[in-house]
């Protein structure tokens, strides 16, 4: 594939969405042509499941029916947006992918990173990750950010304290074991610091100018 499969990672409110949006916004000033996609959703049929998965109304869902929602999820947004948009030659930025599902199922609800895995393989098999930026902030630095999130009504963000830390010491492990294509980024109390440091560790890998 001619483009660049960039993701990012992290548990809730670590800042994600913010680095992605400063990213995005990095990109077009430069006239790098980008797509921004995220997971669960980016497609009609993948933000269906995800109004499933985060519905407050979904609390009886078990940790392996979740698992495979986001996994069915993931095959329609690869298939359907993120292969077409990297055959043109584009970068993509996704808010989450495997790595969350990992992090979240296997770790968070007890599946196991490598079932998780293992069952995510025929959805992502067609199209691997160049780097994922992995926003690395403890789960009780996250809490801090979670007031204001938790009153939307998002099912993992109003979830306990011991499933945070699960959650953080999966993405903990993760990028342990896959040190050569994850980018741990510690914030700064600056988001624009924060972002000169994913721009400028994305440039050092030769994926963006």
């Amino acid at each position: 594939m001619k483009g660049k499969f960039i993701t990012f990672e992290g548990g809730e409110g670590v800042g994600k969405s913010t680095q992605v949006r400063l990213l995005m916004e990095y990109l077009e000033k430069t006239a790098q042509p980008a797509v921004l996609v995220r997971q669960p959703g980016g497609t009609p049929v993948a933000e269906k499941i995800r109004d499933i998965l985060l519905s407050p109304e979904s609390v009886d869902m078990t940790p392996e029916c979740e698992a495979y929602l986001y996994a069915a999820a993931r095959a329609q947004l690869l298939k359907q947006a993120v292969i077409p948009a990297l055959s043109e030659g584009k970068i993509v930025i996704c808010d989450r992918h495997l790595d969350s599902s990992l992090a979240y199922q296997g770790a968070g609800r007890g599946l196991g990173i490598d079932e998780v895995e293992k069952l995510n393989e025929t959805a992502v098999k067609d199209c691997p990750v160049d780097a994922t930026i992995f926003i690395d902030l403890p789960h009780d630095k996250m809490f801090r950010s979670l007031k204001k999130a938790a009153e939307m009504g998002d099912r993992f963000e109003v979830e306990t304290d011991d499933f945070h830390k699960r959650v953080y010491e999966g993405f903990s492990e993760i990028a342990k074991k896959y040190p050569d294509r994850i980018i741990r980024i510690v914030p700064c109390e600056s988001k624009s610091d924060t972002s000169e440091k994913i721009i400028g560790a994305l440039r050092d890998r030769g994926l963006i100018k």
